[in-house]
């Protein structure tokens, strides 16, 4: 039955009036949130931070996009915001971390130690709270003043363990082939595919990785809890440890349950016995801004944050729980309007990436070299800054890294599946008409042949020797023979990076900041502000979008996202593994970490 006109005209006024009031409803919570006035915090108060979670460097803190989409405000930054703002407010007293499982790598624990060693110079208290913790959850919380564990809990301080995973056997039985080819003895990713076990290459990587971990994370614990390596190592080879055991091996301060290590705080800050504890928490504290303390004031610099592979296209910045993915169109763009941004005197990119595809990563190494013209450049590498992560990187004013963050990799690969077996086990047939030598270089069902792989390592050995290894060369002020003798698709920590010149610094976000004020000219007795480029997102843009988004592009990755999400982790990184070379296509040249590396 047709609806009557008079009936349209009333259901179209009643949409209209429905959305204007909704539009009325999301205006007035902007203005009641805007004009919230700051939590009030007690004198003698705690802090009580939650150090969990897989910690991204970033995550927008909008209110309303964090009230109505989630998002993950337990950033790493705000982490450590938190405590630069616990340490000048004279209202905190004290730190109280509570610290669950976390995936932030060995270099973000690091970051978080050197923030708490800067907060305890302060003499304020900073206690560590464990209910159950394996060892980086330990690392971390070895850096606390005191450490507890609940009497029930557990420490599986285990000690590091790798694992390479291969997919040989199950392509042989599917019929599928790879032709491959790969520039240095360590540039092996490949291998996954290509073999059933390590190279000698990929082994001798990662037990050179695994040793340098394994004992700086050693000799820092021992440090911290005043033992000596041995001691410490004698610990690992034990564990798991419960808390009773731990208290009485020296590894903890204390089993005791949360509100018992409380009572310890109160005492600690001269508490009367019926008085309650004011506890302040980390959501209530985020809404204190740095401001009002007298931090993030003054000259303008520019922090660009890079997480996850590189591509072509947007950045994905993880909202609606999808995977960070670096996008060459939002890093090119961020840099160029930082570089020609008056009021912004350096620019400090914040790489976390195990590289990519190697286009995009060129684009943004252009836009770096650009914008040094302009003003200083610092590169602030965090967990890993490898393959096209140093790619982008390399070319910097100044390189600052942690000493257990994964870089180098100085390398290229390309390979094309040849699925002939396959398809003769289901039966497809196909054929080929074909104009010019190679023109059928990336057919899938027929290896190369010689005039294409003749071609097909040309164009590798190209990018590799007349691209890579000189841009290093010259961003690095050395030799290229000496940069091709390091690199190889070598994997390095920190640690060897700055021994062998491809790092400049140890150092988190803090000191690459503090480097590009000095580089900037910049008083040193002058504060400075730190700008976020691009600009995070507010709650229309994610309902409406930007005006040079795609929106049904970023819809369908929500919801790609949403999907893989919703899988066992394991299967997780292997469909993102399999969606990020299917995004590269046959034959793309890849500058990626030769490995998924999980130390744990």
């Amino acid at each position: 039955m047709a609806m009557s006109r008079t009936r349209k005209i009333i259901l179209i006024i009643f949409s209209v009036v429905l959305a204007l009031i909704l539009v009325a409803a999301l205006g007035v919570a902007l203005l009641v949130m805007s004009l919230k006035s700051e939590p009030g915090i007690h004198d003698n108060s705690v802090l009580v931070l939650k150090v969990e979670g897989s910690l991204p460097d970033y995550s927008n803190d909008d209110p309303l996009a964090g009230r109505f989409f989630g998002g993950n405000p337990n950033s790493l930054s705000s982490l450590l915001m938190q405590l630069k703002k616990a340490k000048a407010d004279k209202r905190v007293s004290a730190v109280l971390l509570d610290i669950g499982f976390t995936g932030a790598g060995w270099a973000k624990a690091d970051e978080i130690r050197d923030a708490v060693a800067d907060f305890r110079a302060s003499g304020k208290p900073l206690y560590a709270y464990m209910e159950v913790g394996s060892d980086k959850e330990y690392y971390i919380a070895t850096a606390a003043e005191r450490i507890y564990v609940a009497p029930s809990g557990d420490l599986f301080i285990n000690g590091l363990a790798a694992e390479a995973m291969f997919f040989k056997g199950s392509f042989d039985k599917l019929g599928v082939e790879w032709d491959a080819y790969q520039i240095g003895k360590y540039k092996n990713a490949p291998e996954r595919f290509t073999r059933k076990n390590m190279s000698d290459g990929e082994r001798e990587t990662i037990n050179a990785l695994l040793d340098d971990i394994f004992n700086r994370y050693v000799g820092q614990v021992a440090e911290s809890r005043h033992k000596s390596p041995e001691e410490v190592r004698a610990w690992i080879d034990n564990a798991p440890h419960n808390a009773r055991e731990a208290q009485q091996g020296g590894m903890i301060d204390g089993a005791l349950y949360r509100e018992e290590v409380e009572n310890e705080l109160k005492k600690r800050l001269g508490y009367k016995d019926d008085e309650k504890l004011h506890r302040v928490s980390t959501g209530e504290y985020r809404q204190i801004s740095p401001e009002s303390l007298g931090l993030n004031e003054g000259e303008r610099i520019a922090v660009i944050y890079a997480a996850g592979p590189i591509e072509s296209g947007r950045s994905n910045d993880g909202s609606f729980g999808g995977s960070e993915t670096i996008g060459s169109d939002t890093v090119v763009k961020a840099l160029n309007d930082a570089r020609d941004d008056k009021n912004i005197k350096a620019i400090v990119l914040r790489v976390d990436s195990p590289g990519g595809s190697i286009y995009p990563s060129d684009f943004i190494w252009k836009a770096v070299e650009e914008a040094k013209r302009k003003k200083p450049v610092v590169i602030s590498m965090t967990d890993v800054a490898a393959s096209g992560g140093y790619y982008i990187s390399m070319g910097a004013n100044r390189i600052i890294a942690e000493p257990m963050t994964i870089t180098g990799s100085i390398g290229v690969f390309a390979y094309k599946p040849v699925l002939k077996g396959f398809y003769d086990w289901i039966g497809v047939t196909s054929e080929y008409t074909m104009r010019g030598q190679n023109a059928g270089m990336f057919r899938e069902t027929e290896k190369f042949t010689d005039s294409e792989r003749l071609k097909f390592k040309a164009m590798l050995d190209h990018f590799y020797h007349d691209e890579f290894v000189p841009k290093v060369a010259e961003g690095r002020k050395r030799d290229p023979e000496y940069i091709n003798s390091i690199a190889q698709g070598r994997v390095w920590t920190g640690m060897r990076a700055k021994d062998n010149g491809l790092v400049d610094e140890f150092g988190g976000l803090d000191r690459a900041v503090a480097v590009a004020k000095e580089l900037a000219n910049i008083p040193s007795d002058k504060g400075v502000r730190r700008v976020v480029f691009p600009a995070p997102r507010t709650f229309f843009q994610h309902i409406f979008g930007n005006d040079d988004e795609d929106k049904t592009d970023a819809q369908a990755r929500a919801r790609q996202d949403a999907l893989i999400n919703s899988l066992p982790a394991d299967v997780r990184r292997t469909l993102r593994a399999a969606a990020m070379f299917d995004r590269y296509k046959q034959g793309e040249q890849l500058a990626i970490l030769p490995f998924d590396l999980q130390i744990r």
